[in-house]
């Protein structure tokens, strides 16, 4: 019997509500609704550490920041915030067992190569990287990749040499062609292949105009959570703060949606690749997301929070016929990645994995009880170097949370020494724009609130996170 291939997409900033289907964002998505119909979309699914770099290590790795040291993006001045060459992935595990094994697009899982030399000869500058042939590939035998470099129009990357390979065509449509190509070479053996496509990541403005053009004329709602004025991002690094009108506000929903329907786009032509090549069904294949994107909502702008339009991401499965089919409310976690696709494909799930085999979910259909831990580090240098100053550790604030079936609980130490500490509830079925959390100033008068901070302790000693609650 045929090993399964497996497909795994995911997009850089595409939140959950930006697929059609989702009935939610008034964004065009033909393809991936269609294979709405045939997979299982998890409408629970949770970025653990709303952030390029850290949730990109937790899919790959099934352990937590806390656990695989990517607690923040991998960029200038951060040496050892790197995706270590000891960590063992999801590309590793698969190689090890005979696949085929590709990765095409954004990496930005090693440290930037301008922390170690001045003007490397790869050319990577500001926050990207080569990444070599060998242990830092982990297992990937096809690259064609960068780091972290956000020119979606006029995109480069790097093959098997530091010659950087510079493209004159949209990121996502390149990235879709050498995938393709990949397809072709390698449909009669056992492949796995990663498709890391940076948009609808900002710049909005980077899009093919036939994308932006199918939005034209086009009055979006604005969601009740988005104020227009003095918004920033949670770790008040945009400055100065943006301030939109309604109809600058409008264009910036048609970018954002433009990008996603591109994205859409290619994702077709990969599903028709899989069907000319006679290997659809033979095919596990996800579409996910590293993160959302807020667009303003609660005054805020891109990600790193713990708001549904930050943490809620897109995750749909297919496997031929094999797998349930329509939609689960199961709370799916960045960390239970790994060990569930692992487990799908029959391979050894390494014990180093802390993340939970959702298998049961995808077979069955069955519930199984789960939740999500969500956190967020401060990572702007500025904030490092404040609480160093003070003789603190960063890793030790920020924030923790907990995100069940029905709630969001985040204990918020922030980004400064001064912010102290909250404690916020939001039930998200009766209040799914989280207008109204309840601030929680003892803990053991809400019974709700108590149960979840319980849990949020315990796996901090579990895992031996420094958050001081």
């Amino acid at each position: 019997m045929r090993k399964p291939n497996l497909l795994f997409i995911f997009a850089d900033q595409w939140r959950r509500d930006a697929m059609g289907f989702m009935e939610k964002d008034e964004v065009i998505t033909p393809n991936i609704d269609n294979f709405s119909k045939e997979s299982l979309s998890f409408d629970n699914a949770i970025s653990a550490c709303p952030l390029c770099s850290p949730n990109r290590a937790t899919m790959f790795t099934g352990t937590y920041p806390v656990t695989h040291g990517v607690w923040t993006n991998c960029k200038p001045g951060l040496k050892d915030v790197a995706l270590r060459e000891t960590d063992i992935t999801l590309m590793d595990v698969l190689k090890d067992n005979g696949y085929k094994t590709g990765y095409i697009g954004k990496w930005h899982l090693d440290s930037s190569e301008i922390n170690f030399e001045e003007n490397p000869s790869s050319g990577a500058r500001d926050w990207d990287a080569y990444t070599p042939p060998g242990k830092k590939r982990h297992g990937v035998d096809y690259w064609y990749s960068y780091g972290a470099y956000d020119n979606h129009l006029k995109p480069h990357y790097w093959h098997d040499d530091n010659k950087m390979i510079q493209i004159d065509q949209w990121s996502v449509e390149h990235e879709t062609d050498r995938a393709i190509e990949f397809i072709d070479k390698n449909k009669d053996e056992a492949f796995s292949l990663i498709i890391s496509w940076n948009p609808p990541h900002t710049p909005l403005d980077l899009v093919p105009q036939r994308y932006v053009d199918m939005y034209k004329g086009k009055k979006f709602k604005v969601n009740p959570n988005v104020l227009l004025t003095d918004v920033t991002d949670h770790t008040l690094s945009v400055n100065p703060r943006l301030n939109f009108t309604d109809d600058e506000y409008q264009e910036v929903m048609r970018k954002y949606f433009a990008a996603v329907t591109g994205v859409d786009e290619n994702f077709g032509r990969l599903i028709q690749n899989l069907k000319d090549n006679g290997i659809y069904d033979d095919t596990i294949i996800v579409l996910t997301a590293d993160h959302g994107e807020m667009l303003c909502a609660h005054r805020l702008w891109s990600k790193h929070v713990w708001f549904e339009e930050s943490v809620g991401v897109p995750f749909l499965i297919k496997y031929g016929d094999k797998f349930v089919k329509g939609a689960t409310d199961v709370v799916l976690n960045g960390v239970d990645i790994m060990p569930t696709i692992l487990s799908l494909m029959e391979l050894p799930v390494p014990n180093t994995v802390e993340g939970k085999d959702l298998k049961e979910v995808i077979l069955t259909g069955n519930d199984v009880e789960n939740y999500a831990i969500i956190s967020g580090y401060p990572g702007q240098m500025r904030a490092i170097e404040e609480f160093r100053s003070h003789g603190k550790d960063n890793t030790a604030y920020g924030w923790r949370g907990i995100r069940t079936k029905q709630y969001t609980y985040v204990v918020n130490k922030a980004y400064t020494m001064s912010h102290g500490t909250e404690r916020l509830l939001y039930d998200n079925i009766n209040d799914p724009y989280q207008m109204n959390p309840i601030k929680i100033e003892d803990v053991s008068e809400n019974k709700i609130a108590q149960d979840l901070e319980n849990k949020l302790r315990e796996w901090a000693v579990k895992y031996k996170d420094k958050f001081e609650f």
